[in-house]
């Protein structure tokens, strides 16, 4: 039956992408029981404690409070509910080969609770075949049987932390499962929960769709972060192109430079794909390329900013830098492969005097170190010799250091106008 009477579900994973499904769910009147190995993450669930920047403690505290989400590390809570959804990390070995050791850790873990006709879904990102090659023989070898004793199913997350614009439950979700009745079935689950779900003839090709999306990104931001490079040596302001570029009213997409990509996802993604194609003997020139541009951005930015230090005179040695923003992204405070971080780290290496300030992370962590952020001040900002905009929270003073900071290195065209103390990527 496809009707999942019960309305009762598990998602296995509680970080970006389950923290918000699991909400999602609860706020559609599912049951949800929410595992994730990290009990520290567990425990600030229980206390009514969000982890997640977008995501309010007093959302927490709501779906506490109706009774229908459970945060637990025990993975036997699966036993009762009608589908799992497996939202599990899926990092890269030496940003090379595929790590799935996550994902089978997670099956091998639930398989002794999967009671009949029970629905498995994979939403992590992954390369085409990891739902049919590697998790559906791992099922089948403790003789249970797909489609008698359990249906699988892949849909590509597609949430974009921070993004207010899209809900949600209003984005497209792409969903395919390994026979059709299994597909039937994620169909009839989501249906429930999404407004739009497009069913695609397998779930390669949904594992496809995903790295696609992702692979078109990262390589765009490395022909624009490129182009960035081009201008700067021929004196030409990369912002001002994008903009008169940006006035044409068809085929020009508005992808912009930066000090690099992060997350989890665009700068993951594609190498899964690139590793894949490996393993067909094709080798994939453009993401090759693509992710030594991108790889090499943070170091570009540390030569401009020494190389904008010795323009006013000033020795590398002890000069005061602050760095503005060190998560990956705007207005979330998810430090996955910053390069922030990477950038800070190289600055160290030259003996400048680092610090930063990310009004969302009060402190990190750089090679066993502990690095703690500053509050922005006239002080602060007089007494450093170059302010580096890394990441343009929306939460950021930017007049104030405007006002008070004798040099500005602006990569993100945060601050727009004509400063003479504003120098852009």
């Amino acid at each position: 039956m496809n009707d999942f009477t019960k309305k009762e579900i598990a998602i296995l994973g509680l970080g970006y992408v389950g923290l918000h499904l699991a909400i999602l769910f609860v706020h559609k009147g599912f049951k949800v029981i929410g595992i994730d190995i990290d009990i520290e993450k567990i425990n600030k669930l229980k206390k009514g404690e969000s982890y997640l920047s977008d995501i309010s403690k007093e959302l927490i505290i709501e779906i506490n409070k109706s009774n229908l989400f459970e945060a637990t590390n025990e993975f036997k809570s699966v036993e009762n509910v009608e589908a799992c959804i497996l939202c599990i990390p899926t990092p890269l070995l030496n940003r090379q080969t595929p790590d799935l050791s996550y994902i089978r850790s997670t099956i091998k873990s639930i398989t002794p609770y999967l009671s009949k006709r029970k629905l498995i879904i994979l939403e992590s990102s992954t390369y085409p075949g990891t739902t049919e090659e590697v998790i559906l023989p791992m099922l089948e070898k403790e003789n249970k049987k797909i489609g008698t004793d359990f249906h699988l199913a892949y849909s590509p997350e597609r949430i974009d932390p921070g993004n207010k614009k899209y809900q949600l439950e209003d984005i497209p979700k792409v969903i395919s499962g390994v026979t059709y009745k299994c597909c039937e079935k994620i169909k009839y689950l989501y249906s429930k929960v999404f407004n739009k779900t497009i069913i695609v003839s397998s779930p390669k090709v949904a594992e496809m769709t995903k790295l696609l999306e992702n692979t078109q990104r990262f390589i765009n931001i490395s022909l624009i972060n490129e182009i960035a490079i081009i201008s700067n040596k021929l004196g030409i302001n990369i912002w001002e192109v994008i903009e008169a570029a940006n006035t044409k009213p068809f085929g020009f997409v508005n992808y912009t430079p930066g000090p690099g990509i992060g997350g989890h996802c665009i700068p993951v993604d594609p190498l899964y794909l690139s590793w894949k194609a490996n393993e067909c003997g094709i080798d994939s020139k453009f993401i090759r390329l693509s992710n030594e541009i991108n790889t090499q951005m943070p170091n570009y930015v540390v030569e401009r900013i020494t190389n904008i230090l010795s323009a006013k005179g000033l020795s590398m040695t002890n000069s005061k830098i602050l760095l503005i923003g060190m998560t990956y992204k705007k207005d979330i405070n998810d430090l996955r492969e910053s390069p922030s971080t990477t950038i800070l780290r190289e600055l160290l290496k030259l003996n400048i005097i680092v610090s930063y300030h990310d009004p969302l992370v009060n402190k990190l962590e750089i090679d066993t170190n502990i690095y703690e952020g500053i509050e922005l001040s006239e002080k602060v900002l007089i007494n450093s010799d170059c302010v580096v905009i890394l990441t343009n929270h929306s939460n950021i003073n930017y007049d104030l250091i405007i006002e008070y900071a004798p040099l500005v290195f602006d990569t993100r065209f945060e601050i727009k106008g004509d400063f003479p103390n504003v120098v852009y990527l």
